[in-house]
């Protein structure tokens, strides 16, 4: 039976010229006598608007509808080899099972011509077809007009929505944070995603990919019905992706793949089996393991963009180790939208069928792949001949109901985002508690108020408090006794404990140490490259932290002036006047006494002396006394007031730029979990 096959509608248009060329090969210039010459005639005589040609009944024959536009003349010069071609396969030449080849005149050679308007056939694999298979049929193809509906594009449900938005928010956050290679892969889904999505969501691509010698050719050829890609001994065979599509709007589907007009085929003209297959468009690839490298590129460059793929292996090489390691094992999340299918099984004898199959089995297993059985989601696994034809029908049949489905497309974008995403696991997730507790922030604020001396300078504080209450409580001797040993005291020997730039460079320390303390606790549990944003982020702000809180010691230290006083102050500076005067009173009197200007009486002058001796001492001590409370309360203020500032000089410089980064590697984490399809997140 000659097959007549077709491009897709959308792709090729006015072409019938060329097509009919291809048809009948190159018997453009040969003469055409008797019925085929007057009926060229009677065409070409319809009208300038073209030439149409007649349908013809044959056994099994189908000749689709031919068009073509332009002159009478042009019609007629263009299709009067093609006619003649076709009126002898009309009239049954050859019987039921003739095939387009070269007749004993050579009139029919096809010879693949492309001319200047992209016009194509199947020339060099038909001619290899012809002479290397017997009766085999062959595909022939026919342009047709336009008319093709539009197919309508692929929507995804609001979990994939949600799921590929979340990846693009994803990458978006990260990009300042992890180098393009990183990103690389999840960029790529989300191009392919987004461009999927405005193609056709009625038609499925599924792909056919196998080792040399597997037979994937020729199960191609044997769910289109009719010899399409070419197959034989030589190796490698299939040297470029071929594609055959069951229903018409698949153009852009195609040309995603990057296949070329001339390597587009249409399956055998059967309404069972178009109704049973709509919408699936078939690609044969060349061999994985192919010796040549473009083929090998060929494979993985379409493998990534088609919706589902078929895996043919046969007895020999089905636990070949470049199948499973390079394709199988990556792709194990791919499962709902792959078939394995064991070929050539005509060549196991007996039980040894289903005894390979087991072991596929297990292999796939060993693989991470699920596997689709007992209703389960997974990988279809089965076992056929595309030689004899067992099995190829339930093969035939799952294809049908998964094109039917109009589900592979989604599922094929859902496995490439939980690829992608477990693939940036290790930068976004390491299932640890990360981020800065308040003990570290703490202890950061401890470390830098210590750098700046904030103890060290409430104790100066308390002190001046309590000096300045013994010059406001003292007795004037005692106050005046002291400064005398002040300045009799030597000056050798009162050297500082340690000079300025000592304690400059200690401060400093300090301040780094806290810095990098606080950093190492903040980049705790997080990824590499969050933990070095997060360190950065600290060594960045702790940038000129030593003077800024030498300033801020110095505005948030002691106030100018003395301390202030307590209340009870004058009450005491009255009682140590009282004291001193009583003091004086006494001696007056007691000198008066001597020289005779008063009458002698020893008691009073004494007694009031010894009160004054004996009551400024008191006073002083009492005061003393009451000062503490104060003086404590002075110093732990100012102290307070310097860590405070410390504290908030700290914290602006680097903790906040540090809770930043952690901030924004949550959200990321949060993105990354919904990505995942996880809604509580991950660690």
């Amino acid at each position: 039976m000659t097959a007549v096959t077709d491009q897709d509608h959308t792709d090729h248009t006015d072409r019938t010229d060329h097509a009919e060329a291809a048809v009948s090969g190159d018997a453009g210039g040969a003469p055409v006598q008797g019925d085929a010459l007057d009926a060229v005639q009677a065409e070409g005589a319809e009208g300038a608007e073209g030439a149409e040609g007649a349908e013809g009944v044959g056994d099994e024959e189908e000749v689709e509808e031919v068009e073509a536009e332009g002159s009478v003349d042009a019609g007629v010069q263009g299709v009067e080899g093609g006619l003649a071609s076709t009126r002898a396969m009309r009239a049954g030449e050859g019987g039921p099972n003739a095939r387009v080849a070269d007749d004993s005149s050579g009139r029919g050679d096809l010879s693949g011509r492309t001319d200047a308007s992209g016009a194509w056939d199947d020339g060099l694999i038909a001619r290899r077809v012809n002479e290397g298979t017997g009766g085999e049929p062959v595909a022939v193809v026919e342009a047709r007009g336009t008319g093709a509906p539009v197919a309508a594009p692929l929507a995804y449900d609001g979990a994939l929505r949600s799921r590929l938005d979340a990846l693009r928010e994803l990458v978006g956050l990260s990009r300042t944070r992890l180098d393009s290679r990183t990103l690389a892969e999840a960029g790529r889904v989300l191009d392919e995603a987004a461009a999927r999505r405005r193609l056709s969501g009625q038609h499925t691509v599924v792909a056919i990919a196998g080792a040399t010698g597997s037979g994937k050719s020729q199960l191609f050829n044997a769910l289109a019905g009719v010899t399409i890609s070419e197959t034989g001994v030589r190796r490698p065979t299939t040297a470029a992706p071929i594609a055959c599509s069951w229903s018409d709007g698949s153009a852009s589907l195609i040309e995603r793949l990057g296949i070329p007009p001339r390597l587009r085929r249409r399956p055998l003209q059967n309404a069972e089996t178009e109704a049973q297959l709509r919408g699936l468009v078939l690609v044969d690839l060349p061999d994985h393991d192919s010796a040549a490298v473009q083929h090998r590129e060929q494979v993985d460059r379409v493998l990534a963009l088609v919706d589902a793929v078929i895996w043919v292996v046969d007895p020999e090489k089905y636990a070949d180790a470049v199948l499973h390691e390079r394709y199988l094992r990556p792709m194990a999340g791919h499962a709902e939208v792959m078939f394995v299918v064991l070929n050539q099984t005509d060549r196991l004898p007996g039980e040894a069928t289903e005894q390979v199959l087991d072991d596929l089995r297990r292999l796939l297993d060993e693989d991470g792949i699920a596997l689709g059985e007992y209703g389960e989601p997974g990988a279809t696994v089965l076992a056929l001949s595309a030689l004899t034809g067992d099995g190829v029908g339930e093969l035939r049949e799952a294809l049908g109901q998964f094109v039917a489905e109009r589900g592979a497309p989604a599922r094929r974008i859902s496995a490439d985002v939980d690829a992608a995403a477990w693939g940036l696991r290790p930068v976004y997730a390491t299932g640890r508690r990360a981020g800065l507790s308040e003990e570290a922030r703490d202890e950061f604020a401890v470390r830098l108020a210590d750098a700046v001396g904030a103890t060290a300078a409430g104790e100066a504080a308390e002190r001046a408090w309590l000096r300045n209450a013994n010059r406001a409580c003292g007795t004037p001797w005692l106050r005046l006794w002291r400064w005398y040993q002040d300045r009799l005291e030597p000056v050798t020997g009162r050297l500082p404990l340690r000079a300025p730039a000592d304690e400059e460079a200690t401060a400093r320390q300090r301040v780094e140490q806290a810095v990098r303390t606080v950093a190492d606790r903040a980049s705790t549990g997080l990824p590499a490259p969050w933990a070095q944003a997060v360190r950065e982020a600290a060594v960045r702000g702790s940038q000129g932290l030593p003077e800024a809180l030498d300033e801020l010691a110095a505005r948030a230290g002691l106030p100018p002036g003395r301390p202030p006083r307590p209340g009870w102050w004058p009450v005491a500076v009255l009682a140590q006047a009282s004291m001193t005067l009583l003091q004086v009173v006494g001696g007056l009197w007691l000198v008066g006494q001597i020289v005779g200007f008063m009458a002698p009486n020893l008691g009073v002058p004494v007694l009031l002396m010894v009160a004054g001796i004996i009551g400024g001492p008191l006073v002083e001590w009492s005061c003393r006394i009451a000062a503490r409370g104060p003086a404590r309360r002075y110093g732990m203020e100012a102290e307070r007031r310097l860590r405070e500032a410390a504290a908030g000089c700290g914290r602006a410089r680097v903790l906040d730029p540090v809770a930043a980064e952690l901030l924004r590697y949550r959200e990321v984490r949060e993105q990354y979990g919904r990505a995942l399809g996880v809604e509580a997140g991950v660690r």
